[in-house]
């Protein structure tokens, strides 16, 4: 297979979302929610469509659960929230099939992978610790523990910032159209991949660069991206 040139792997930087992008967490957030919303007296219902639950700020998400119910107990749910997650509902996130061989690839480049998460960053490394990939990182990022700092314009151009990045050689890959927004608002290009929870109207929507339908084709994806704007 033929590729283009890429740049030199010391200039290029690949940022990844986790919650649908690495890990299919969808169960897991929406177990604990549900947990958090009868822990206050709510009834839920196991068929309403939660996918939209899967990437946006824990406030955001608790907030409109809550306005839909007529409650203001913001945080006693998100106490209860965070008490269901980190107990064990973090842990229901496995890998999608194939993305842990492509992270490999892209670390094996040369390219400086970096985590870049609406989720609280302590959170994200134990998920990362027990599927066995923090090594593959060259630096983590997240909310703090209160969820400060979990949009991801002001997220991302912290990592640029902090870690001297060129937006211009680099490429936020994520499944949600916060990820394509928070990318074009540091001037970098974003790949929307498609095993996600985003889907494709809402990432063409959102203005993706491009789209990448599996994770067995994400490293050429990023390759050819990197290489078109070299």
């Amino acid at each position: 297979m033929n590729h283009l040139p890429i740049p030199p792997a010391r200039d290029r930087s690949v940022l990844l979302d986790l919650d649908g992008t690495l890990v299919a967490s969808r169960d897991g957030i929406v177990s604990c929610l549900n947990r958090a919303l009868r822990d206050l007296g709510h009834a839920v219902d196991p068929a309403a469509p939660m996918d939209w639950v899967v990437g946006p700020p824990l406030h955001d998400i608790v907030a409109r659960l809550l306005r839909a119910r007529g409650d203001d107990r913001f945080e006693e749910a998100v106490a209860r929230y965070r008490h269901h997650y980190e107990a064990g509902g973090l842990f229901e996130s496995p890998l999608f099939p194939g993305i842990d061989l492509a992270v490999r690839t892209l670390a094996q480049s040369g390219a400086r992978l970096f985590l870049a998460t609406s989720k609280p960053l302590h959170t994200a490394r134990r998920i990362l610790e027990a599927r066995g990939l923090t090594g593959l990182f060259a630096g983590l990022y997240g909310a703090a523990p209160d969820d400060s700092g979990a949009e991801k314009p002001e997220l991302i151009a912290r990592l640029i910032a902090e870690q001297g990045l060129d937006p211009h050689r680099a490429v936020m890959v994520g499944d949600r159209r916060f990820d394509v927004s928070g990318a074009h608002a540091n001037s970098m290009r974003a790949l929307g991949v498609l095993w996600g929870y985003g889907g494709r109207d809402e990432l063409e929507q959102a203005g993706a660069d491009g789209l990448v339908e599996t994770p067995d084709a994400l490293v050429e994806a990023v390759e050819l991206m990197l290489a078109a704007h070299a």
